[in-house]
């Protein structure tokens, strides 16, 4: 009996799994609010209506404060915020738009608008400049790529949209001028121009002038051509309108008519075959019947011209052709040998690999890339072994003498003669007009 009552007061043991279940309940309340919150938020960008971004997060910002009135922008409300940086090669924009900390619902809906306009991951830098009012919501956001690349998603009536921008380039025609000394791309530096317009320059001329050969301390050049500006910001060259190269009494000439360039007589600068099959090489080793071999030893003949240059470089067809070897010639290595009218043949030699579709009986046209440089077979380094033959016998492909281009017909021969007194008067005129001639 005693043991009975004694049972009945004993306190009963609290259960432990009581409290888990509650903390539990709270927490799975908790987990499908956020869940909710989330998918409203998404669901309201889906509709077009952007977020309402938290003011604390804007405020984070890496901004500074301008008068849009400054900038020339109708924003009701001022001073608004600016956000601008820059995309650094192999990254993205959204990533270098998170290190300026904006957060990721403006972030997502910024790249979804440009996504239809440019592929953002294969973009390679650029820059990026937005602006926000005072509540943090985005006003505009500008994407420039290039000088002629702007993209902008901008808020109207309807939500946000994306568009290119219309750039208005400034073109200007200017005299560039200048005497070698040592080459011309040295020559073409001193007078404050870049690599890109040297080498224009030497393809305008690269049926005429050995640039490996030809080129001596002296020499003067002279070209028109078109200069592109936005605002007074250098972007990029446009078209060569006139070349002039002169050593001594000999002056070569190339006037822009239609879309090809002609010499003072109206003959085409384009001729069946170019002087070399590379651009800008250093030449380690002319044509000579009788020369050290590098690897062999004793004096062999050496019946072409090998022209140093880094593999990979492209390597091109003189003149139009069929191929009729491509593969491996002993110390030649990976060699192409091409056809070409009037029995002419030529070889390329010591190549690292063939250009695309470069097999037996292809028809290729003249300045396609049929390999590229490399040190196969017998060398001592990169370089390009070039050959020519004629009817069966080796030729010396700098001193060839090949067939002149097509001429000015009849009928444009006297709008060619104005055009061409004026480029020439012009080029040697003493004071230039930046926009004349046309």
């Amino acid at each position: 009996m005693d043991r009975e009552i004694a049972a009945e007061k004993e306190p009963s043991r609290p259960d432990p799994g009581k409290g888990k279940r509650r903390r539990k309940g709270v927490l799975l309340i908790a987990a499908i609010l956020f869940v909710g919150l989330w998918f409203g938020a998404s669901f309201w960008i889906l509709l077009g209506r952007s977020p309402q971004a938290p003011q604390e997060a804007i405020q984070s910002f890496e901004t500074k404060e301008v008068v849009p009135a400054e900038r020339g922008r109708s924003v009701e409300e001022a001073p608004s915020r600016i956000v601008e940086g820059e995309i650094e090669r192999r990254s993205t924009l959204a990533k270098a738009l998170s290190i300026k900390h904006v957060p990721p619902p403006w972030i997502e809906l910024i790249v979804s608008k440009l996504k239809p306009l440019v592929n953002l991951r294969k973009i390679k830098g650029g820059r990026f400049r937005s602006t926000w009012d005072k509540d943090g919501s985005l006003i505009r956001f500008e994407l420039e790529l290039g000088p002629t690349e702007v993209y902008e998603v901008q808020k109207d009536s309807k939500g946000y949209g994306a568009a290119k921008e219309k750039i208005s380039l400034d073109v200007r025609l200017v005299r560039v001028q200048g005497e070698i000394r040592s080459s011309l791309f040295e020559a073409m530096e001193a007078v404050g121009e870049q690599d890109c317009l040297t080498i224009a320059f030497a393809d305008i001329l690269a049926w005429e002038i050995d640039f490996y050969k030809d080129v001596q301390p002296g020499d003067r050049f002279a070209l028109f051509v078109e200069k592109l500006y936005k605002g007074d910001r250098f972007v990029q060259y446009g078209t060569i309108q006139a070349v002039e190269y002169q050593r001594g009494e000999k002056i070569l000439r190339g006037i822009r008519y239609g879309d090809a360039y002609y010499n003072e007589e109206g003959l085409s600068l384009r001729k069946a075959f170019l002087k070399v099959p590379l651009q800008f090489t250093r030449v380690s080793s002319r044509f000579s019947r009788g020369r050290p071999h590098p690897i062999l030893g004793g004096v062999r003949p050496h019946l072409g011209v090998d022209y140093a240059a880094p593999t990979g470089t492209p390597v091109w067809a003189v003149a139009d052709g069929t191929v009729v070897f491509c593969g491996w010639n002993e110390g030649f290595g990976k060699q192409v040998i091409l056809r070409h009218r009037n029995g002419y043949m030529s070889y390329y030699g010591h190549l690292s690999r063939y250009g695309r579709g470069i097999k037996v009986g292809k028809s290729v046209q003249q300045k396609e890339v049929i390999g590229y440089v490399g040190s196969t077979g017998l060398s001592t380094g990169p370089h390009l072994d070039y050959r020519l033959a004629k009817a069966g016998v080796f030729r010396n492909p700098l001193s060839e003498v090949f067939p002149k281009g097509s001429s000015i017909g009849k009928a444009e021969w006297e709008s060619f003669q104005k055009r061409r007194d004026e480029i020439i008067a012009a080029l040697h005129a003493e004071n230039v007009s930046p926009d004349k001639p046309k």
